[in-house]
């Protein structure tokens, strides 16, 4: 039977710990705020955020600094009101006995709640399941993937599960859901250069197969895709190592074959990116639109993934603002986490309805 951990104590502490910021004048904004105000552990990033029926759950890894043996996963829970205080749900203990004890940095936390019976299997009827993908190991070249399981909207996780070697889930970004069932999960390796390629499970987690690297690691190096849905055609805009331009890729076959990488028009200082797909049928992007620092933050739309336009600047003062995570919720609003300075995690709720988009001219960000 799988052993279940207990957050029922976190739950109940559903405490109004956001800070709320005036909203700024910026049309489509509804609202910023920090997911909390103090936390057990001194720096966080690489946040992620899903919506179940029970509200809006999101994680991130906290510790006393990135690649600390410390850094486990955290999470917090809103039910509509306030954020729940934050809870440690993973970590990368491996052997529990005093003296003995091995413990390994957690990485890069990837949420994705998966519809009822989307993993059925036959007429077996399946409930929705909230997975938590993360990574462990000593860096990102020798991590390895690790996938946990709610039933309760993210309350309680089954005992987390090591995916089969050379697997490691969705790598920063979420995955998504294809026509037939299965997970299109956009992945990379850091161990040979960075590589990005494809996973898919249809199974929940269970089973996996893969595509081979999508670039060499030595030519082109590139990381942590994102995925657009255009139709019957597919675009992943990656992070990568040339540090001037964000990647594209396409695939017209569900994923399995893709396109050369190719610089599309925006700026990359070579950190981490995410988009969304709107209901609307537009392509939203929240990333850091300079070649330098991670400082501002923004958001572009487009319609075709090849022309974008200038929608919002989340931040702009000195400092680190990075790794978005970004969706859209089932009231048509989409929610944006990021890195606030390694020190707190922010939330932007936008109605990209009011977005009021201005084209990016040779790469500029429009006054």
């Amino acid at each position: 039977m799988t052993r279940f951990i207990s957050l029922a104590v976190a739950a109940s502490l559903l405490l109004p710990v956001a800070t709320r910021a005036e909203t700024p004048p910026q049309p489509g904004i509804v609202l910023t705020e920090f997911l909390y105000d103090k936390a057990p552990f001194p720096e966080c990033h690489a946040s992620t955020i899903a919506e179940t029926k029970a509200g809006l759950v999101a994680a991130w890894f906290g510790g006393t600094g990135e690649r600390n043996p410390d850094v486990g996963i955290w999470l917090s829970r809103n039910d509509g009101r306030a954020w729940s205080a934050p809870v440690e749900v993973a970590n990368g203990v491996e052997s529990p006995e005093k003296n003995t004890q091995k413990r390994y940095p957690c990485w890069n936390p990837v949420l994705f709640n998966l519809p009822a019976n989307a993993a059925a299997m036959g007429s077996e009827a399946k409930p929705p399941v909230l997975l938590l993908f993360y990574k462990v190991g000593p860096s990102p070249s020798t991590w390895w993937g690790m996938l946990t399981k709610s039933l309760d909207e993210g309350q309680t996780w089954s005992k987390p599960q090591r995916l089969p070697d050379n697997f490691a889930g969705p790598i920063k970004n979420k995955p998504i859901l294809l026509a037939g069932g299965k997970l299109l999960c956009p992945s990379s390796t850091e161990d040979n250069g960075w590589r990005i390629h494809m996973e898919w499970t249809g199974d929940a987690g269970s089973s996996w197969t893969r595509t081979d690297p999508l670039c060499d690691g030595k030519t082109k190096q590139a990381i942590q895709p994102t995925l657009f849905v255009h139709g019957e055609r597919l675009q992943a805009l990656c992070r990568n190592r040339e540090r001037t331009h964000i990647w594209e890729t396409w695939s017209s076959d569900g994923g399995i074959t893709w396109s050369e990488l190719e610089p599309v028009s925006l700026p990359h200082p070579g950190s981490g990116i995410d988009g969304v797909t709107l209901k609307d049928g537009r392509h939203l992007l929240v990333y850091n639109h300079t070649t330098r620092g991670r400082s501002p933050l923004n958001v572009a739309l487009s319609t075709d993934g090849k022309a974008w336009q200038a929608a919002l600047v989340l931040e702009s003062e000195p400092g680190e603002y990075s790794y978005p995570a970004v969706i859209q919720t089932a009231d048509d609003n989409v929610h944006i986490t990021y890195t606030w300075k390694r020190q707190k995690v922010k939330h932007v709720v936008v109605d990209p309805a009011k977005l009021a988009a201005k084209p990016i001219v040779d790469g500029k960000w429009p006054e």
